[in-house]
């Protein structure tokens, strides 16, 4: 295809076209070419029609996001929609036409992409599938119509210290940061919402590529999809510094400009997610009858809900206790994100890094647990899995559970109840279940299955004592706890704040009287310190609404979901307060990983916050950055103080 003829004169400067100067040249339908600064300032004015020809114009140069684009210091100016040129060059055209967002920054492979990412993909090893029965035998003559099974998945951790700390070993993000920017965020709340940015800016990797949305009565995007360089941070870091609060709450515009944003890449990164950070309620969010429609918040794109695919994940941080918990706990769930409660609005720091701790170390994605009678009297009665999509078939043969995404070292446990049938005369042992977990390595790229070893119970005449497996018993006393605390939780919605407290309150006794607290297990312990604490926040219609719900909400998500949010920072906080003189090294390395929690973190509080050494690591790495800030911004004494 030839080029445009450089040397006829732009038709409307009359100057060179193509020589020596750099000028974009833009070549209309009818094969007339100009300066792309002189026909956009045409059009700009309503001139819709080639100034030579007279053809009316379908594409315009503006709507093409390579020509129509500024320079990369103008899109990443904090507020490029106000740009006076980008505002005139855009309205008098096509005012509600949406600006397209495929002006993302080339994903560029880690070095070594081929022959040395697979080899270090290879070195993290393989997920781990483990299955244990209720009791290890049965007698022959009896049957059973809920036998427990306990499936157990454990991603690969990084056993390479060095290969931990190169980008090229692990998968890179695509990250999108949704913030408020109200009236309500003025002030400190801005202040540390900056200051948490800053930290998440620093700690992305080359690979990585961040964009930041911005929302009060309307979204913006901030900046653009990028990766972040050197170069990039700082200008990063120079948008997010400029923010400034005012207006109302538009969650809705900020998520619709976030998918934008995901949908109209013309790149992608391995690993996609979205952090939402709000402090207040919807101004825009649409009621219906007594109730509101918090669903009609995600974006369809965000929601694949029954098509068999993983979508992308919004992770909802509720600042301070006047946000509305409910809709950031709906917007969570729809995606398979996680929802934290920020009560101590200083800890925002420490939240968002745990939450990218998470992010930087994606190992695992797509995983599906499959599951398959193995005798042909068994059948798979029902499956515990929290909000992860399960599935039984009618004839209870077969179930599955879409696990999707793993972080390095991140478990998942889910309960299976099976019938089963009196045995034969002959029968020494029964084959339960069959169960494989297919998976893709996120590092490499590659399609791995694992299969877990055969999931037998004896079949005994008599049985003196077979053994109650006690880590099926800590599952059953987590599940019955999560579902008691949904329970109560949707008593106090309806104001039965006393049938709340005696929904846990009875299941604090329970807890207190099973096994597995008696045995001293320590995520027990600690559900019932936390079950004590949400009775004292749901006593009341004053308490549950002041933070009574994002307490609980926080806790139902984490426990569904079986992953990490900042509900346990509070607790955590002498923990890293006496970890400062942490590793340097990188997250997920070795050292990391392999670091028990100090004294000032005690094992029940860790027991049931699922954080993985890769977050805490992260973690310490925020709590001394912020010592740091703080060590800086103090006055030194003068002479004579």
């Amino acid at each position: 295809m030839e080029g445009p003829d450089q040397s006829n004169p732009c038709a409307i400067c009359l100057g060179r076209m193509g020589v020596g100067g750099g000028q974009a040249i833009f070549t209309a339908e009818c094969s007339h070419t100009f300066h792309f600064h002189c026909i956009s300032a045409s059009v700009a004015h309503g001139n819709l029609v080639c100034p030579l020809c007279n053809a009316q114009w379908r594409e315009l140069p503006f709507v093409r996001p390579t020509q129509r684009r500024q320079p990369m210091h103008v899109v990443q100016r904090p507020q490029p929609r106000q740009q006076p040129v980008r505002h005139a060059m855009q309205q008098p055209v096509q005012p509600t036409e949406p600006e397209v967002f495929d002006d993302d920054e080339l994903v560029e492979p880690p070095p070594g992409h081929d022959g040395q990412r697979q080899e270090a993909a290879a070195s993290s090893g393989t997920l781990i599938v483990k299955t244990y029965i209720e009791y290890s035998a049965i007698t022959r003559d009896s049957s059973h119509d809920n036998f427990a099974v306990l499936m157990h998945v454990r991603a690969p951790g990084i056993t390479d210290g060095k290969a931990a700390g190169g980008d090229a070993r692990r998968a890179p993000l695509d990250l999108v940061t949704v913030l408020d920017v109200s009236g309500s965020m003025s002030g400190e709340k801005l202040a540390l919402l900056k200051q948490a940015m800053g930290f998440v800016i620093d700690n992305l990797g080359p690979h990585d590529r961040l964009s930041v949305v911005s929302f009060s009565s309307g979204a913006q995007r901030v900046t653009r999809l990028q990766r972040m360089t050197d170069t990039s941070k700082g200008l990063a870091m120079s948008a997010v510094g400029s923010l400034t609060a005012d207006g109302g709450t538009n969650i809705a515009a900020g998520l619709r400009t976030a998918a934008k944003v995901l949908d109209e890449r013309r790149y992608r990164n391995t690993v996609s997610s979205v952090i939402l950070l709000s402090d207040g309620q919807d101004n825009y969010i649409i009621t219906m009858g007594s109730g509101r429609n918090y669903e009609a918040l995600v974006p369809p794109s965000f929601t694949r809900a029954g098509t068999g695919d993983f979508s992308t994940p919004i992770h909802t941080f509720g600042f301070g206790n006047d946000h509305d918990a409910a809709a950031m706990h709906v917007i969570a769930e729809a995606t398979g994100g996680t929802f934290s409660f920020i009560e101590n609005e200083a800890v925002i720091q420490d939240a968002f890094a745990q939450c990218i701790g998470g992010l930087l170390s994606v190992v695992v994605q797509e995983a599906r647990i499959r599951i398959a009678s193995g005798h042909p009297g068994v059948r798979i009665s029902s499956v515990k899995s929290g909000c992860y999509e399960s599935r039984v078939d009618e004839d209870g043969r077969f179930a599955s559970v879409g696990v999707g995404e793993l972080y390095t070292d991140e478990e998942r446990r889910f309960l299976l109840f099976l019938s089963v049938p009196k045995a034969e005369a002959t029968d020494g042992e029964t084959n339960l279940i069959k169960v494989t977990c297919s998976y893709r390595n996120a590092a490499g790229g590659a399609d791995v299955n694992v299969t877990a070893e055969d999931t037998v119970v004896m079949i005994l005449e008599h049985v003196v004592d077979a053994g109650r497996s006690m880590e099926v018993e800590r599952e059953r006393v987590r599940v019955e706890a999560t579902e008691d605390i949904a329970a109560a939780r949707a008593a106090a919605e309806r104001g039965g704040h006393q049938e709340a407290v005696e929904i846990l309150e009875n299941r604090q006794r329970a807890v207190a009287q099973s096994e597995a607290a008696r045995g001293g297990d320590p995520m027990s312990l600690s559900l019932e310190t936390e079950l004590q604490e949400m009775r004292s926040r749901v006593a009341n219609r004053e308490s549950y609404a002041r933070s009574g719900r994002a307490f609980m909400l926080a806790g139902i998500s984490t426990h569904a979901r079986q992953r990490a949010n900042s509900r346990n920072l509070q607790v955590r906080r002498q923990f890293l307060a006496d970890s400062v003189a942490f590793i340097d090294g990188p997250i997920g390395s070795a050292s990391a990983s392999n670091t028990a929690a100090p004294d000032g973190m005690s094992d029940e509080a860790e027991a049931t916050s699922y954080v993985t050494p890769a977050m805490r690591a992260m973690l310490l790495r925020s709590r001394r950055a912020r010592g740091a800030s703080a060590d800086q911004q103090q006055p030194k004494a003068g002479k004579g103080a």
